[in-house]
């Protein structure tokens, strides 16, 4: 068990959470939450949103049970962390950019800060939130509220393009980069059991198969996903 150190509200319904502890993780891997003895059954899948010395840190949407008893919790209470798990965003070379829509921007700080000054782009629904924190580790910063952000971006600038955000939005950016020399890198969420592989809830269709988000991902090369199979379910 950890200790919350605060448990900020800093948008309507987004939470940011900050567990005090020592932690080793990869960018683009998560935690599993819990904050409860009995119900809900499952543990949260949780991305890391920021990783230092003394603390971990995780940006959350209130989108159910496990999620609004997370946003109860105050500076001193225990929570239970299980991870890291999975296999995050690569250490990639060249030109980069990360796009994260809405509350898929939580994994991209902790990626940003690993790799060299990438241009990061973020969209947003009705308010922007955390913007100025990625800004220290971005060569430029773009932010785009209520507007489509990939009007924003030339991806046949770059080598490689990290994203996470809605599925319709990541289809979108695996299409444009079509018959270029960009690699895209896609990280989803899904509801998961284990966290570990063994109960397969969080498959991902995949050219060569079924993919389990929470041990093959949750981040995948966007030309391997079937993405007519993703949107459809």
């Amino acid at each position: 068990m950890y200790t919350i150190l605060s448990n900020e509200r800093i948008s309507e319904g987004i939470y940011l959470m900050t567990v005090e502890g020592q932690f080793q993780a990869r960018m683009g891997q998560f935690y599993m939450l819990r904050a409860w003895n009995m119900a809900p059954v499952l543990s949260r899948p949780i991305s890391i949103c920021n990783l230092e010395r003394d603390r971990i840190q995780f940006l959350y949407k209130i989108a159910g049970e496990g999620t609004r008893l997370f946003a109860q919790l105050r500076e001193g209470d225990r929570i239970q962390l299980e991870g890291p798990f999975g296999n995050g965003f690569p250490h990639v070379k060249g030109r980069t950019a990360l796009i994260g829509g809405g509350i898929g921007i939580a994994p991209l700080l902790y990626t940003a800060k690993q790799l060299d000054k990438p241009d990061i782009y973020l969209g947003f629904r009705g308010q922007s939130y955390l913007t100025e924190v990625y800004e220290p580790y971005a060569n430029e910063l773009v932010v785009r509220v209520n507007g489509n952000l990939l009007d924003d971006i030339d991806l046949s600038k770059y080598d490689n393009v990290l994203v996470c955000g809605p599925l319709g939005m990541m289809k979108a950016i695996a299409l444009q980069a079509e018959g270029l020399d960009t690699k895209v890198y896609v990280s989803f969420e899904k509801r998961m059991a284990c966290g570990i592989g063994a109960c397969y809830v969080c498959t991902v269709m995949n050219k060569n198969g079924n993919r389990k988000v929470c041990a093959d991902g949750p981040v995948f090369l966007a030309e391997e996903v079937e993405w007519h199979a993703e949107l459809s379910l």
